[in-house]
């Protein structure tokens, strides 16, 4: 994993709440739900949903190249009791150079 740089002005980042605890549940909720009952083979109703984006984000440090840029997101989800994170990245994965990244031991996820 790498941090994103922002630094040169190129890509961005956003976020979408979803809070849905006694309210009507729009489509991408309905997804989410849908996804974490299928991983888990659980039963899932989401509370609240939190869709961040970083869209064409270059990798750190963006000084040396700006052009090898990735979208990907992260949807944080819970039930008030369980909660949940899917990491969605663009077909093929991260797609960053990491033989030129300052660390070594590159992974793709979260701790």
């Amino acid at each position: 994993w790498d941090n994103a740089d922002f630094s040169r002005g190129v890509g961005t980042t956003f976020y979408q709440e979803f809070p849905t605890l006694n309210t009507a549940k729009p489509p991408f909720v309905r997804d989410v739900e849908a996804k974490v009952r299928r991983y888990l083979r659980s039963s899932y109703s989401a509370a609240w949903t939190l869709k961040i984006t970083w869209e064409k984000a270059p990798a750190y440090a963006a000084r040396t190249d700006t052009r090898r840029t990735i979208t990907y997101q992260a949807v944080l989800t819970t039930d008030g009791f369980r909660s949940y994170i899917l990491m969605l990245y663009q077909e093929g994965g991260m797609q960053w150079d990491y033989t030129r990244l300052a660390a070594t031991n590159v992974l793709i996820g979260y701790t």
